[in-house]
């Protein structure tokens, strides 16, 4: 597949679209995630290092899912 993509040169647009596609998916992820969590900017405010550390465990499970569904499949 990647040779097929190199030697038509259509690799770097597939690369492209498929990064777009993660950014999507994991904003989109992240977001979802805060809501159903709810993390708020009512707690960024009150809790600061609470935030930060359920925002980075929010985006380390984001970044696993998009790595798992689309960009190691």
């Amino acid at each position: 597949f990647y040779s097929n993509l190199l030697t038509s040169g259509k690799l770097n647009s597939y690369l492209a679209d498929i990064d777009r596609q993660a950014e999507e998916m994991f904003s989109r992820l992240v977001k979802q995630m805060a809501e159903a969590e709810g993390v708020t900017e009512e707690l960024k405010a009150a809790n600061p290092m609470e935030w930060v550390g359920r925002m980075n465990s929010i985006r380390s499970r984001a970044m696993e899912i998009v790595n798992s569904e689309l960009i190691y499949v």
